[in-house]
């Protein structure tokens, strides 16, 4: 299903959207950080896929890959420990010799013990709050619902974390998570924003900027200087979309590329969000094979800025996003093959969707001069849900790139 959405603007970046995220603190949370050793100090594959493109009968198609962004193997990387280190800041205000470069390597550790954060999941959120409170030095509280895998839950764990485990769906396990907190006087970090909880959210939506600094960086150095038509962005809550939305629009201005959003079909809480004009619910059963779109609930705080920006909301099966992953993991000969988890494959999966319907194709703009930018957010962070998906190992088709690599080189 697609729909267009009648409140998106062409204006430049309004102020007020601005005081709440903006590109310069987006910066200032990549500077942070740059200084923790999980996350790589080179910016991540913009991967060009001619081949692909040449398939869906655009220009130009090319993929950021986020799965080398870290060990953690997805975008969460980037959320999850600026807003730990913003809640700490803020709590420690006395203590204002607390620097953000140095918390993330651990030199705060033994003021920070007593601290315990805690946060629902659908799996690479909470691995990433997990890694980065082991990395700060405090303790983390992990509420998983019925739908996360052992195989996610045993990630998590590894990084130090308590695992609660509820019988119900992701909303739940943000209820119980929320519930908890208030009880013990522990502090939520959480990706979602509810009623009276924005700022946490927000600062894990700067974070998601870092992306689009680095895409306009790679962009600058190829031939083609010009912004990308189309940016198709992962629903879930909104959250992703709305970092590198609002930082792409702040920076192009009423320039700005055409925004698709991307979801699974059981779990269309932003879809219907567009349809009702108010951050909404999924009409589905939420569970999918893209776990971390499984989400039931829109982000208010995430809707306040994709409402004025998104263009364009859709949905997509199961299916779509299995044919989407085998599709980048086979390669071609001009397009490398690229390990892309079953979230990750969400905005590949629409283009292809639009491609085969050219009524829809044509209403979102896309045509032969388009070029098409889309973000894999994950890679294997479920290996053996890949495996069992794609059909061989995430290994596998890393052996296959660096063959394409060398066959390219010679």
């Amino acid at each position: 299903m697609l729909t267009r959405n009648s409140h998106s603007s062409r204006t430049t970046y309004p102020e007020d959207l601005r005081k709440t995220m903006n590109v310069k603190s987006a910066q200032e949370s990549g500077v942070w950080l740059s200084h923790w050793d999980l996350i790589s100090r080179t910016a991540t594959p913009l991967w060009e896929l001619p081949d692909a493109a040449a398939s869906f009968g655009v220009a130009e198609l090319r993929l950021k890959d986020e799965s080398t962004r870290s060990p953690l193997g997805s975008f969460k990387a980037l959320g999850a420990p600026v807003a730990l280190m913003r809640l700490i800041t803020r709590l420690y205000a006395a203590q204002n010799t607390l620097n953000p470069k140095l918390m993330i390597q651990g030199k705060y550790a033994d003021l920070l013990a007593d601290l315990t954060v805690i946060s629902a999941t659908d799996g690479n959120h909470g691995k990433s709050l997990a890694a980065a409170a082991q990395a700060i030095g405090c303790r983390c509280v992990i509420v998983l619902h019925a739908n996360v895998s052992v195989e996610r839950e045993k990630s998590i764990a590894s990084y130090g974390a308590e695992i609660i485990r509820i019988a119900g769906n992701y909303d739940e396990s943000v209820a119980h998570a929320a519930q908890l907190a208030s009880t013990n006087q522990w502090h939520v970090v959480s990706d979602t924003s509810y009623e009276g909880y924005e700022a946490i959210p927000r600062d894990v939506m700067q974070g998601y900027g870092v992306i689009s600094a680095e895409v306009i960086e790679q962009l600058e150095n190829t031939q083609s200087k010009a912004p990308f038509t189309h940016v198709f962005l992962q629903g879930g809550v909104g959250g992703l979309a709305a970092g590198i939305a609002t930082y792409l629009w702040e920076h192009y201005g009423d320039a700005r590329p055409t925004f698709v959003v991307v979801e699974p079909e059981q779990a269309d809480c932003l879809y219907q969000s567009a349809l009702q004009g108010r951050a909404s619910t999924a009409t589905g059963s939420v569970d999918s094979v893209m776990a971390g779109l499984a989400c039931g609930e829109a982000s208010p705080l995430a809707w306040t800025f994709l409402r004025s920006c998104v263009d364009y909301f859709m949905t997509i099966t199961d299916e779509d996003a299995i044919t989407a992953m085998r599709s980048l993991s086979s390669g071609s000969d001009r397009d490398a093959p690229l390990v892309v988890g079953e979230s990750g494959a969400a905005g590949f999966a629409g283009l292809a969707v639009l491609a085969r319907d050219q009524e829809h194709f044509r209403a979102v703009g896309l045509n032969s001069d388009s070029r098409v930018l889309v973000i894999s957010t994950e890679g294997a962070t479920a290996p053996d849900a890949y495996r069992e998906l794609v059909g061989e190992t995430a290994d596998s088709v890393l052996v296959r790139q660096q063959e394409w690599k060398q066959g390219i080189a010679v």
